[in-house]
């Protein structure tokens, strides 16, 4: 039997870590991920009847076994006190006949604050409960929503700095001020000449190549990416919320089986869902939602990934992604052969593209179901829904809201349907505005104002002044340059 406490490289059986090796690490020697070693079932039941924080400390102590319930629910707390505007943190919202997962209450108005409030604890905890007293740098590649989550996260916390990586013009402008007026004294913003892919594949090569040598010089690398097995582990908390909303509403009885439609770039989101699912909540089918960058929409239909396609940027940057990490933690999964991962990810990195046999496509379909959204049904949903029934959508929700109806279209609606609601529509306000057919200023701050008047909405705190707030983050490098200039930042920040 696994060791239940370790953690394994989805590459290889032989690599291991406990939860506090596996967070602090960030990703495995061999470029890997950690997944846990076992994953037993859960008492469901009993989970769905804590309140918020006792939920999500219960989950988590199955997912990262090595810290207590007593230690987590301190750890929960600390990260979730006064950051949402809702006690719910997760509020489950009716519109129409769908149910809206609104995670977007946090401190910077997107789902990534649901884990990155709590990933800082979680290494805290780690490096003491390890004695590692190695100074932390994170690094982190954002496609817009991360970026801000990590550096609010990890604003001055004592023992580590943070240095993000973004797109120069593929991210929303709302989200590049977030980041580039961020503030504290251990934080760092660079934007890449690239796009998302070309980000994070910086990040991953600048990890194998430091890892040893900062480690030699007292720093540690980790990420705040859902690479790490502390920034996804905290995400499966908000399915069985939902689950648990739904029941408490009188929509399902305990033991009835829930649709949960996923806005999908990286898969960390959607990863989260299937971990539920295996822990036996009555998870249905997990629809994978696109944009025009619908790599994983022809992968989850065909079983072959083809990264070397055209890129788009569209109206949901975080979704412009053609290279999503966390499909090889389901790959591993489901198949339980790191021997097959591995070769499949060596396929990816040198050729581009990978086909999976057919037996393990067809566990896939029975799982997942997949549809993508351009920006010109994108722009429609947000419209209709809004017309029709009162409810503002950001755009990468609209993407999950489409799919959605594509696959009652297609089957019915058997089950009740949760769609995931990833940002507040505000940090999107030109292309919400543009499917309101409302005339904008293309300015983002203007168009947020303008947004505000149109729909009688309050921008939220978070997103309030950004245009006042001073730049103080202005690098701009090639992601051949990345390596080098992570180690040129290391000394300077020294």
């Amino acid at each position: 039997m696994k060791d239940k406490f370790l953690f394994q490289s989805t590459r290889s059986n032989e690599i291991v870590a406990s939860a506090p090796e596996a967070i602090l690490s960030g990703i495995a020697p061999d470029g890997g991920l950690f997944v846990p070693a076992e994953l037993p079932h859960a008492d469901v039941r009993n989970i769905l009847s804590l309140d918020p924080i006792p939920m999500a400390a219960a989950i988590l102590h199955i997912m990262l076994p090595s810290f207590s319930e007593e230690q987590l629910i301190q750890l929960v707390t600390k990260g979730y006190t006064a950051k949402f505007d809702t006690s719910a943190i997760t509020p489950l919202c009716a519109v129409n006949n769908m149910n809206v997962l609104e995670l977007f209450h946090g401190p910077t108005c997107a789902f990534k604050d649901i884990a990155l409030c709590l990933l800082p604890h979680l290494m805290k905890a780690s490096a003491k409960s390890l004695s590692d007293n190695n100074e932390i740098l994170i690094l982190t590649a954002t496609s817009g929503d991360t970026g801000k989550a990590a550096l609010e996260g990890f604003r001055d916390v004592e023992g580590t700095r943070i240095l993000v990586f973004y797109p120069r013009d593929g991210v929303s402008a709302v989200q590049k001020a977030q980041m580039v007026t961020q503030q504290g004294n251990n934080t760092h913003v660079c934007s890449v000449e690239g796009n998302f892919d070309d980000a994070q594949t910086g990040v991953k090569i600048a990890f194998r190549a430091l890892q040893e040598e900062f480690l030699s010089q007292g720093v540690r690398l980790s990420s705040a990416n859902s690479i790490n097995i502390g920034r996804l582990a905290p995400q499966v908390f908000y399915y069985f919320s939902a689950y648990r909303n739904l029941i408490d509403s009188g929509k399902i009885a305990f033991g009835d089986f829930v649709d949960y439609s996923v806005p999908t770039g990286n898969f960390g989101d959607i990863l989260a869902g299937y971990y539920a699912k295996l822990l036996g909540l009555p998870v249905g089918r997990l629809i994978c939602a696109s944009n025009a960058n619908n790599v994983l929409t022809d992968f989850l239909n065909d079983g072959t990934y083809d990264r070397c396609r055209p890129f788009y940027t569209t109206y949901s940057p975080s979704m412009d992604i053609l290279v999503s990490s966390n499909l090889e933690r389901l790959l591993y999964l489901l198949s339980n052969d790191t021997a097959l991962v591995s070769s499949l990810m060596r396929d990816l990195s040198v050729n581009g593209k990978y086909s999976i046999p057919a037996s393990l496509l067809e566990q896939l379909q029975q799982i997942f179901w997949s549809d993508y959204c351009d920006d010109t049904q994108t722009l429609k949903t947000i419209h209709h829904v809004w017309k029709d029934y009162g409810y503002l959508l950001d755009p990468h929700t609209a993407v999950a809201w489409c799919a959605a109806e594509h696959y009652r279209e297609h089957f019915g609606r058997e089950r009740e349907m949760v769609i995931l609601s990833t940002a507040s529509p505000f940090k999107f306000p030109e292309a919400v505005l543009s499917a309101l057919g409302i005339p904008h200023e293309e300015n983002g701050f203007a168009a947020m104002h303008e947004l505000s008047n149109a729909v009688k909405m309050p921008i939220p705190k978070p997103l309030q002044g950004l245009e006042n707030k001073p730049v103080r983050h202005r690098d701009s490098i090639n992601p051949k340059d990345l390596t080098e200039y992570v180690r040129k930042k290391a000394v300077e920040c020294k």
